[in-house]
């Protein structure tokens, strides 16, 4: 799979049926080539005109079905994965 193609997904959390939006970046590991994390930008500050101040930071472990369209990924704990930029 290219990585333009997995930008174009969308994932949700089917813990809480909540789309958390697109990937914007994938995190690797340089020894082994690996995708470690995928990395989502997080909700927008005000009325999706301003920039975002966090995102989403997936651990691959999370990641529990790759479709056509969408991505599903299970995550409990949303602090854990949530990092202000």
């Amino acid at each position: 799979m290219k990585f333009s193609e997995f930008t174009q997904k969308e994932v949700i959390n089917v813990c809480d049926c909540k789309v958390l939006g697109e990937v914007c970046n994938l995190i690797f590991d340089q020894c082994t080539g690996r995708i470690i994390s995928v990395i989502v930008p997080g909700p927008p500050k005000l009325c999706g005109m301003f920039c975002r101040d966090s995102e989403y930071i997936i651990p691959w472990e999370c990641i529990r079905k790759i479709g056509d369209d969408i991505i599903l990924v299970e995550i409990r704990d949303d602090k854990s994965v949530k990092k202000n930029i």
